[in-house]
Formats: C-alpha cells, structure tokens, sequence
C-alpha cells in the first residue's frame, strides 16, 4: 500500500472519471488476503514473492484465461458481463459490500468520462425532517455519501455535539473523525470507527465518483492525514445496517446504543441514509441519553444543518 502524502489514485483526484488503478488496486488487495489453502489449491513448492494467491490461481478459480484476467486486474473492465464479474467476485471470495464495489466500478468504467460536478446542496425534504423531530428519546439524522449530515433531531444534535462544534457550516462526520483532536475521546473505539468510516466513503466513491465534494473531501484528508491515507488505500468497503456504537459524550459520559440504517432515496438517487441511535431501556445509558436531551433543551443554540 502507498502511504505517501501526495494525491491517492482514483476518483478523488483529477478532472475526469478514470477508475481504473482503483479497479487495479481493489483487485489486487482482495486477491493479496487469500492463501491457497484457503480456497483449496495446492501450496506448490516455490517460495512466494508477494503474499496471497498469484494472478494465474484466481484465473483457474474464475474459469477464465490467465491473459484475461491480468487485463482485468489492470483495470480493463469495459465490456466484462456481469456473469464473469460474478465468477470473479466468488474467486476472491468477496462480500456483499465488496461485491457491490466491483460492480459499481465496472458500471462507472462502462459511463463516458466527464468534469467533477458540484450539486447544491444536498437537503431533506420537510416530511423527512417531520419524521426526525417525531423520534423521541432516540437520537435520529441523515448523512449524506460524503457523511455529510444534511437532517438530525434535537438528540442526535445534542449527542454529535463535539462533531456540530467542529464545523458547523459543514458538519462532517469524517473531517470531525481525522481533523480534531477531540475525535480520539468521543469514539472509544477510535479505530474501527475509523475503518468504518473510510470504508464507508470509498463505498461510494466506487459508487459516484463524479461527486465533486466527496473528492474534495477524500483530497483534504488524504494531504493531511496519515491515518485516513493508510486506511484509504485499503481498499476496504462496507455496507452499513445495523449494529452498536459506543461514544464519550463530553457532558454524559459513556452512552452505549444500536444503531440502525436505511437509506431513504430512491433507487439510483443520491444516498440520504437515515440513522437512529437507540439505547437500551432501562439502562444508565438510556439515562444519559435523557440527561443529553434536557441538557440540550437548555444549552445555546448550534447551527442546524437543516
């Protein structure tokens, strides 16, 4: 992996789409994580030069030509059906995440290349921002692809204050994560927090790599810091639904929650994903959540992002 402070490759650079290093480079890292073994091939006696299975074994696996599929890992995708992109999403064992990836990047390479575009912003519509200020005792919002978050509640608001506070013209949940010295207290689990949240981001740079302000903000993070760069060239990409998250709140302390995810736009449209944080009934943190809302009903006024 390139962990060098100067532009990373694929869309976050440049005034066209040209996916193909990211085609490349995503291929490459899938296929460098699995053994032989792993995948039921033999070891074979010759020491290896690079970890993972050689360009040849995932060839096999595909049932697909050597030839070919060194072309397609050099990012030569224009054309491949979905039947073969298949076949080599089961070689490299992919997941749904990851699957859905390499699918998007071969819809992207199969588009004419064109200049970045900047949409206005990004805003809810006033039934959805209704449906957040509904939710009571749960902490609701709506990011965007670039975790932007456009739409949250008077909870959510109070419980992402230190992530309001950074930048409230633009409250972003990555640039709060990599930029601000506060980040490593409110996420206990500052790495995989992290990892999620970089995974998340080229989830859907593989999705919509046109998007101006997504490159400019993988740009940013990618000259200023080291722990976004390593992370960004992993290649790693993540679907997310459900599961808990753990914060310290600066004024609450510990809160433990579940979280789940849907995304709230249409098929094809940009992504506005609705999230709510909901404790557990009867816990302390259900309580701090309470605390969180009273002090929130008292405190002065942040910026809305709606």
């Amino acid at each position: 992996m390139n962990d060098a402070p100067h532009p990373v490759s694929g869309p976050a650079y440049g005034g066209t789409v040209d996916n193909r290093a990211d085609i490349k480079e995503f291929l490459a890292t899938r296929r460098a994580r699995l053994s032989p073994r792993e995948v039921g091939l033999p070891e074979g006696g010759a020491r290896r030069r690079v970890p993972g299975l050689r360009r040849e074994e995932v060839a096999v696996l595909a049932g697909v030509s050597t030839e070919w599929y060194t072309r397609l890992e050099k990012g030569h995708i224009k054309g491949v059906s979905e039947d073969v992109l298949d076949a080599v999403a089961r070689a490299l064992r992919l997941d749904e995440a990851e699957r859905t990836y390499l699918f998007d990047l071969a819809r992207v390479a199969r588009t004419k290349p064109g200049t970045a575009r900047r949409s206005a912003r990004h805003e809810v519509t006033e039934q959805v921002q209704w449906m957040l200020d509904s939710v009571v005792g749960s902490a609701a919002f709506v990011a965007d692809g670039s975790l932007d978050i456009i739409a949250s509640n008077a909870l959510a608001r109070a419980l992402y204050s230190p992530v309001f506070a950074h930048d409230p013209g633009r409250t972003n949940i990555a640039r709060y994560q990599f930029l601000d010295t506060t980040a490593a207290d409110f996420f206990p689990d500052w790495d995989g927090a992290a990892n999620v949240t970089v995974a998340l981001l080229r989830t859907e740079a593989g999705r919509d790599p046109g998007s101006k302000p997504l490159r400019e903000l993988v740009g940013e993070l990618s000259t200023v810091s080291e722990e976004f760069r390593t992370r960004w060239a992993s290649h790693d990409v993540r679907l997310h639904f459900a599961g808990r998250k753990q914060f310290n709140h600066p004024e609450a302390g510990t809160i433990d929650v579940a979280f789940h995810s849907m995304n709230l736009s249409a098929t094809g449209a940009r992504p506005q994903v609705m999230t709510v944080y909901t404790a557990e009934p009867g816990s302390a943190s259900e309580e701090r959540l309470r605390l969180l809302a009273s002090w929130d009903a008292t405190a002065p006024d942040m910026s809305s992002p709606h």
